[in-house]
């Protein structure tokens, strides 16, 4: 009997082992394969990986390959250009020679008295338009000389523009004019770039300066295909009152009103100032611009009243 019970004993412990490890095999077995599929997973996710970065850099091969392509077929690139001192020159919207130093001597106070009934009537508009930007500006002169700088760059444009096409039309020379209007206004866009590193334009500003411009270049454009001796007129009247607000906004510089602070770069290297160069020199030289361009045009309305043409008379060339 007793062997019997020891008999039962041992096929039970038997058993139960053999048991134990047919399970500890199958749970050893789900195990790999789990481990299996996970390194497969994370293999196929690396691989994957792998060939989309392989492929972002070769679309990025490619579009330099392409790049270096254009540029040589076309051979358009820009030539190693340094400042006096070796540095590389920054600028891509002028270069060294196009630089120059304003003429800060010249007369400011020099006024075109109206006495012809074409006069009158540009003095009195230039007066008129002056009202709406007293009161909306006031002595904010930063984000009226912006403003005001975004309107005077556009009659240079127009006049040289249409001076341009009759050059063609007739096919004569323009004495120079086309080269000297479009200069004006190049010249005032920089003012405006400039002005722009100091004041930044508020949303509505942005949008006045759209309509502004909208409405005056096309007025312009009529005005001078109808009497360029009136449309320079009003242009040198312009200028006077620039040099005028210029004038007030030195004034406030120097009362503390405004803070003198530092020229920004473009302005250092486009009128070639001094290192430390600062707001009241950017703003004299500016004011000296438009000092110039009063002379030109109220010249350039002379010669028409004259009853002569723009190109029997030598083009102010050189300034800028």
């Amino acid at each position: 009997m007793n062997q019997l019970v020891a008999r039962s004993l041992m096929r039970g412990l038997i058993n139960g082992a053999k048991c134990n490890r047919s399970i500890l095999c199958s749970v050893t077995r789900v195990e790999l394969r789990d481990e299996k599929a996970a390194f497969g997973r994370m293999m196929s996710t690396e691989t994957a990986l792998a060939e989309k970065n392989q492929k972002e850099k070769s679309v990025e091969e490619v579009e330099k390959q392409s790049k270096v392509v254009f540029s040589s077929y076309w051979g358009i690139q820009r030539p190693k250009i340094t400042r006096e001192d070796g540095s590389p020159w920054p600028w891509n919207c002028f270069m060294p020679w196009e630089t120059y130093h304003a003429d800060t001597a010249i007369d400011l106070s020099k006024h075109h008295v109206p006495k012809t009934f074409v006069d009158k009537v540009a003095y009195r508009t230039v007066k008129l338009l002056r009202i709406p930007t007293d009161i909306f500006f006031q002595r904010r002169y930063g984000c009226r000389a912006m403003m005001l700088e975004t309107v005077a760059a556009v009659p240079g444009m127009v006049g040289g523009m249409l001076l341009h096409l009759r050059s063609l039309r007739k096919f004569e020379h323009s004495g120079g004019w086309v080269k000297a209007l479009l200069e004006e206004a190049e010249n005032e866009r920089m003012h405006l770039m400039t002005m722009v590193e100091l004041v930044r334009p508020k949303w509505y500003e942005r949008l006045l300066v759209l309509t502004v411009q909208g409405v005056f270049f096309n007025a312009f454009f009529v005005l001078y295909v109808l009497s360029p001796k009136a449309a320079h007129r009003v242009v040198g009247y312009l200028e006077e009152e620039a040099i005028h607000s210029y004038t007030e906004f030195l004034k406030d510089i120097d009362n503390g009103a405004i803070e003198n602070v530092s020229a920004p770069a473009i302005a250092i290297d486009y009128w070639r100032l001094p290192k430390d160069a600062t707001l009241k020199d950017v703003i004299t030289v500016i004011r000296a611009d438009e000092a110039h361009h009063r002379d030109v045009n109220h010249f350039a309305s002379d010669i028409h009243f004259q009853g002569k043409k723009l190109n029997e008379a030598p083009a102010p060339i050189g300034y800028h």
